[in-house]
């Protein structure tokens, strides 16, 4: 599938993260209009303003995590559930929080009807991370936060892995990822990227 050749040769290289961008359908993720542009390695609009990312971005974020079999995974930044149902594939238990009501009800009902059970869906402060779900063996934040957010690097397990977009908006932004220890956080800056902003608090409408 023409889709796969270019994670690969975009440098995709894990099958594990390969397989789960096969089975995970994008088209069921997109809105309506955009489904004949689901598989091109583009980002694409979704409600609120937000949008799902380029499939290289989701598989590379995704790759970096080193996910295993029984890694549960906190997302920070639902969406329209599409990183979160690829993460589902490869992990024990994904929890998701998201800020605007309207998208985790949407991505809630696209992964129950695709029978992604693994994944639980919750409405919040995306900083704040779900601390009563904590300490979670693995972290991918799906907007660009200006500092590393504390409280998540609270809520990462000891040899835990976070992955975040870091950098201004409009600015220039970097994939980032930090694994910690009992000596503190190692940093390695990755690939440029634009995301949309990580917001502080639950979204007042929608």
């Amino acid at each position: 599938m023409e889709f796969l050749l270019a994670l690969r040769r975009r440098g995709i290289g894990d099958a594990a993260v390969l397989h789960a961008m096969d089975e995970v359908p994008r088209e069921r993720f997109v809105e309506a209009g955009e489904r004949s542009a689901a598989y091109a390695d583009q980002a694409l609009p979704i409600a609120c303003g937000q949008t799902i990312s380029q499939p290289y971005v989701v598989a590379y974020m995704t790759e970096q995590l080193a996910l295993r079999p029984h890694h549960r995974v906190l997302e920070v930044g639902t969406g329209s559930g599409y990183q979160a149902a690829v993460l589902s594939r490869l992990a024990r238990e994904v929890v998701s929080i998201e800020r605007y009501r309207t998208l985790a009800e949407a991505a809630r009902a696209r992964l129950a009807a695709l029978g992604y059970d693994n994944v639980e869906i919750v409405v919040g402060d995306g900083l704040a991370g779900v601390p009563s779900r904590a300490p979670f063996d693995r972290i991918l934040v799906t907007a660009a936060a200006t500092t590393v957010p504390q409280e998540l690097v609270d809520q990462l397990a000891d040899d835990g892995v976070m992955v975040l977009p870091l950098g201004p908006s409009g600015g220039p932004q970097h994939i980032i990822k930090l694994t910690k220890s009992q000596t503190g956080l190692a940093r390695e800056e990755l690939i440029a990227v634009r995301f949309v902003p990580l917001l502080a608090g639950q979204a007042r409408e929608l």
